[in-house]
C-alpha cells in the first residue's frame, strides 16, 4: 500500500476554511490539557479522527512519520476513531500535527470538554442509512402489491407507470444515499488496486438498478426495485450486527475495569492500605516503590527521584525528578521509595495501552488470521469469476434467470462470516478467560497457548504464595535502630521476599533513605546518614566477619534466606519456610502427561526434597539460577526446537518472560506491572492453569470448525445461485443470517468447552 496515496500526483480534495482554525494549539497551557505524556523529547496525544472508516484509513494514519519529521510512530484505534501519536515536541507542534491531518483529509474533532469527560463523537451515519433504506424498502413493497398478484383494476392498469416511476424514485435515496458506502469502498480499492469484497457487493448494486430502470423505460415490467431495496436494508443490517456484535466484543474483553493491580495509597493518619488503581482519586497520596508504575499523573513529594519512561516512550534512560515536578502515569519508579500527590483520576485504559505498545510486541505467526487473509485475497476475483460465468450461461436460456443468478452470486457468498471467524472466537475466549482472572495481552496469545509444549516455571512468588510463610531469624540481636531502618529499607522493594519480611517485622516510624539500589536477582543496598545495610542472598554479602568457612559452607546448604549486613559486620539471616500454593501437586500432575515440566529459581537447593516430594516425577529442578542464568536456559529449550511457556512473577524473570513463547506473570495484587508477560494470571486462579492451555486448544478447534462451516455455507449458497434457484431478495437475508450463525456457533462451543471442567 505504499503507493497508495500519491499526494504530488494526486493531490486529495481539503476543507478550504483552515486558516486560524487551530491556532488556539498555540497556547501551552490547552496543549498540555490535550496531551497524555510530555517530556522535553517525547509527546504523546490521542486524537479522535471521525472519518477513519477501512484498512486504508489504517494505512495512512500509522505511517504519519514518513510524511512529518518529528513523529515517531502512531496508532489507531479503529473501534473508537482515534489516532495515537508519539512525536518529538521541539522538532514539530502538534498544531503542525493536526494541520496535516487535516490537509490529507482526517480532520480532528477536538474538544476540551470531551477530553476531560471520556465522551467520544458518535458516528451515526449508518444507522441514518439504515433508517432511509427500510422507509424504501418498505414503501416500495407495499407499491409492488398489485404487480405481484397481477390484479386487474381500473385504477391499477390507468396509473400503472405512475407507480412504477414513483417505486424508481423511492428507490433513489437507498440507492444513492444508502448504498453509497460500499461504492466508495470499491472505488478505493481499484483505486488501489486490491479486490476487497464490496466490489461484487457494489457490481450487483448498480446491475440490478440499471437492469429495473431499463424494464420500466421499455415497459418490460416493473424491474427489481423491491429486491434492490430489499437487498440494501438487509446487507446494511447485516453491517450493524456485525458492528455491534464488534462492539460488544470490545466492551466483554475489555480487561481495564477489573485488572489486577493495586497500589499503596497513605492515609491521613500515615497508615497505608493496598487499593485498586481505579479507586485512586485526585488528592490521594501515593507510595511509589521501586520497579512499580507509577498509575496517575501527579506532583512529586519526595526530594528526588529517578523516572523510566520506557514504557511509554521506548527509551530506557531515566529522567530525573525534583520535589514538586509534574509526573506522569506509565513512568517506572527506580531506587528508594517515593510519594506524590494525585492530579488526576486513573484512567486504566492508558495503563493497559502501555501492554499493548508495539515496543513489546513479540513477532509471531498468526496462522488464522494467515488463513482469512489469504482466501479473501482470492476470493473476490473467484467470485467475480463464477457470477460472470453463471450470467454468460443463462443469459442465452433466461434473460430474468441470468440477471437474478449474477446478483444473487454477488451477494450471497459473502465472507463476512469467514472473517468473523477468528476474531469472535478468540474475542469470546479472552472474554471467558477474563472473567476467570486470566488476563491476556491480545488474542494472538491464545493461538501461543495452543503450540506451547515445555512449561517453566519460576519457584520464588510463583509456585509458593507470597502470603504465607514461616519466618524465623539466626543471627545478633538487632537493636531499635536497626530495625526501624531495615523496614524502611524493606519498604521501597517489591521483591516477593522483601514484601513478606516487611509484613514480618514490626511496625516502625518512617526514616529518609538518602541511597536506594536493588539489584535484580541479588539484593539490596542502601544508605542512610550513619548506617550502610545489604539485603539479600548469601553471595550478594561480601563482609561476612563473623562465620567460619565451614559454618559457610552450612549457611550456602540452608533453606531460602534473606541475609543482614549492616556497616560491613554481618549480623544474621531471615529464614523463610515457604508456603506453597493450593492446589500445585495435582495442578503438576495433571501437566506433566501433555508437557515437559521445569522448575527455575534463584535460591539453593535447600528445598529440592521438599519439591521433589511435592511435584510428580520427571520434573526438572534447577536452582541457584540468577536472571540472565533463567534467560538463556529459555533460549536453549527454544534453540532446541521447544515451544516455551514461562511463568513468573514478574521481576526477577522480566527477561525470561520476553524471551518465552508465551510469559505469565502471577499476580498477589501489586503494582508491578511488567510490559514484558504475555499474560497475567491471578494468583487465586493458579492451580487452574492446565484449564486455561485446554480451553486455547479446544478454541482452535473452533476456529477450524467455523471456518469448514463458514465454507459449506458458501459452496452451497453458490451451487444454488448459479441454477438460478436463489433470489437476489433471499440471498441479501442469507448474508446476515450466516454471520448470525457463525457467530453463535463459536459462542455457544467456545461456552460450551468452557463449562467443562
Amino acid at each position: 500500500m505504499t503507493c497508495y496515496y500519491d499526494f504530488q500526483n494526486a493531490p486529495g480534495a481539503s476543507p478550504q476554511d483552515n486558516n486560524g482554525k487551530y491556532d488556539f494549539l498555540d497556547n501551552e497551557s490547552i496543549v498540555s490539557k490535550l496531551l497524555e505524556f510530555q517530556e522535553t523529547a517525547t509527546a504523546i496525544v490521542s486524537l479522535n479522527i471521525p472519518h477513519i472508516h477501512c484498512s486504508s484509513c489504517i494505512w495512512i494514519l500509522e505511517n504519519l512519520q514518513r510524511l512529518q519529521k518529528g513523529i515517531n510512530y502512531s496508532q489507531v484505534n479503529f473501534p473508537e476513531k482515534s489516532v495515537r501519536i508519539t512525536y518529538h515536541p521541539e522538532m514539530v507542534s502538534l498544531k503542525e500535527i493536526v494541520y496535516l491531518l487535516h490537509s490529507i483529509g482526517y480532520e480532528p474533532y477536538i474538544s476540551l470538554e470531551n477530553y476531560e469527560t471520556g465522551k467520544n463523537n458518535v458516528d451515526r451515519s449508518l444507522t441514518y442509512k439504515l433508517g432511509v433504506a427500510f422507509f424504501c424498502f418498505g414503501n416500495i413493497m407495499l407499491l409492488s402489491f398489485p404487480e405481484y398478484f397481477e390484479v386487474k383494476e381500473y385504477w391499477l392498469d390507468q396509473y400503472r407507470g405512475f407507480f412504477r416511476w414513483l417505486i424508481f424514485i423511492l428507490c433513489l435515496p437507498s440507492f444513492i444515499y444508502s448504498a453509497s458506502g460500499y461504492y466508495v469502498s470499491a472505488y478505493k480499492s481499484i483505486k488501489a488496486k486490491m479486490l476487497n469484497i464490496d466490489i461484487p457487493i457494489a457490481l450487483g448494486i448498480i446491475v440490478m438498478f440499471v437492469r429495473s430502470t431499463v424494464d420500466i423505460i421499455m415497459d418490460y415490467g416493473s424491474g427489481f426495485f423491491d429486491s434492490l431495496t430489499g437487498l440494501i436494508f438487509f446487507m446494511l443490517l447485516g453491517k450493524m450486527f456485525q458492528i455491534k456484535t464488534y462492539s460488544f466484543l470490545s466492551f466483554e474483553r475489555d480487561f481495564k475495569s477489573y485488572f489486577p493491580i493495586a497500589i499503596t495509597k497513605i492515609n491521613a493518619d500515615t497508615s497505608e492500605e493496598s487499593i485498586p488503581v481505579y479507586d485512586i482519586k485526585k488528592g490521594d497520596r501515593l507510595l511509589i516503590r521501586n520497579q512499580e508504575l507509577i498509575p496517575a499523573d501527579g506532583i512529586l513529594i519526595a526530594e528526588k527521584a529517578e523516572i523510566d519512561y520506557s514504557f511509554v516512550t521506548g527509551e530506557a534512560i531515566p529522567i530525573s525528578k525534583k520535589s514538586g515536578d509534574k509526573i506522569f502515569a506509565g513512568g517506572k519508579q527506580i531506587g528508594k521509595v517515593i510519594e506524590m500527590e494525585v492530579l488526576q483520576s486513573v484512567s486504566q485504559s492508558y495503563l493497559t495501552q502501555l501492554w499493548s505498545n508495539d515496543v513489546f510486541q513479540k513477532r509471531v505467526e498468526q496462522k488464522h488470521k494467515t488463513i482469512t487473509d489469504r482466501i479473501s485475497r482470492y476470493f473476490t476475483p473467484i467470485l467475480l469469476l463464477i457470477a460472470f460465468a453463471g450470467f454468460g450461461f443463462w443469459i442465452f436460456i433466461d434473460v430474468n434467470t441470468a440477471f437474478n443468478v449474477f446478483t444473487a452470486v454477488l451477494i450471497v457468498a459473502c465472507p463476512c462470516a469467514l472473517a468473523l471467524t477468528a476474531p469472535f472466537t478468540t474475542g469470546n475466549v479472552l472474554r471467558i478467560f477474563g472473567k476467570k482472572k486470566f488476563y491476556l495481552k491480545n488474542a494472538l496469545v491464545i493461538e501461543q497457548l495452543a503450540k506451547v509444549d515445555t512449561l517453566v516455571f519460576d519457584k520464588t512468588g510463583t509456585i509458593t504464595t507470597n502470603k504465607k510463610s514461616n519466618i524465623s531469624y539466626e543471627g545478633k540481636v538487632f537493636s531499635k535502630d536497626d530495625l526501624i531502618v531495615l523496614k524502611n529499607v524493606l519498604r521501597a522493594s517489591n521483591h516477593p521476599l522483601s514484601r513478606m519480611l516487611y509484613d514480618f517485622l514490626p511496625e516502625a516510624k518512617k526514616i529518609q533513605i538518602n541511597d536506594f539500589e536493588e539489584i535484580s536477582g541479588k539484593g539490596i543496598h542502601a544508605k542512610t546518614d550513619t548506617l550502610t545495610i545489604k539485603i539479600g542472598s548469601y553471595e550478594f554479602i561480601t563482609q561476612i566477619v563473623s562465620l567460619s568457612s565451614s559454618d559457610s559452607n552450612k549457611v550456602a546448604e540452608t533453606n531460602t534466606c534473606v541475609h543482614i549486613e549492616i556497616n560491613e559486620i554481618y549480623y544474621g539471616k531471615y529464614i523463610f519456610n515457604n508456603q506453597y500454593r493450593k492446589g500445585l501437586a495435582v495442578l503438576f500432575e495433571d501437566l506433566i502427561h501433555t508437557y515437559q515440566i521445569k522448575v527455575l529459581s534463584g535460591d539453593n537447593e535447600g528445598e529440592r526434597d521438599t519439591l521433589t516430594t511435592l511435584l510428580p516425577k520427571g520434573t526438572e529442578l534447577i536452582f541457584n539460577q540468577k536472571p540472565e542464568q533463567k534467560l538463556a536456559f529459555i533460549e536453549n529449550l527454544q534453540k532446541e526446537g521447544k515451544n516455551v511457556m514461562m511463568i513468573g512473577d514478574g521481576l526477577n524473570d522480566a527477561g525470561a518472560l520476553a524471551q518465552s513463547n508465551v510469559g505469565i506473570s502471577i499476580s498477589e495484587n501489586v503494582n508491578v506491572f511488567s510490559p514484558a508477560c504475555d499474560a497475567i494470571l491471578d494468583a487465586e486462579e493458579f492451580q487452574r492453569l492446565n484449564y486455561f492451555l485446554k480451553l486455547s486448544k479446544k478454541s482452535i478447534t473452533t476456529i477450524k470448525m467455523s471456518f469448514a462451516l463458514s465454507l459449506l455455507y458458501n459452496i452451497v449458497g453458490l451451487s444454488f445461485a448459479v441454477t438460478g434457484n436463489l433470489l437476489p431478495l433471499v440471498a441479501a437475508i442469507i448474508m446476515p443470517l450466516s454471520t448470525i450463525t457463525i457467530v453463535s456457533f463459536v459462542t455457544i462451543m467456545s461456552n460450551y468447552y468452557a463449562g467443562k471442567k
